[in-house]
């Protein structure tokens, strides 16, 4: 979870192993869920609200709009 200003570039780095943290320690290369919004306050509010959520919950988010988990780099 993250927020940026250009997600295609921080997805490439994570791809490319650059960034540090929970992606890269788990080897997770595929964005299967993003949120835009015109705000960067709204984002962060609602990244902290989803670090606050189980993970039944994030699974269940994902699954509602991404069933097969893929990887939405390409789209």
């Amino acid at each position: 979870m993250g927020v940026t200003s250009s997600l295609g570039k921080r997805v490439q780095q994570h791809k490319l192993g650059l960034m540090d943290g929970f992606a890269k320690r788990f080897g997770l290369k595929a964005l299967v869920y993003y949120e835009r919004h015109n705000d960067i306050r709204d984002a962060i509010r609602r990244e902290k609200q989803l670090k606050e959520w189980n993970r039944a919950w994030k699974i269940r988010l994902i699954e509602e709009s991404n069933p097969n988990w893929d990887d939405l780099y390409d789209q």
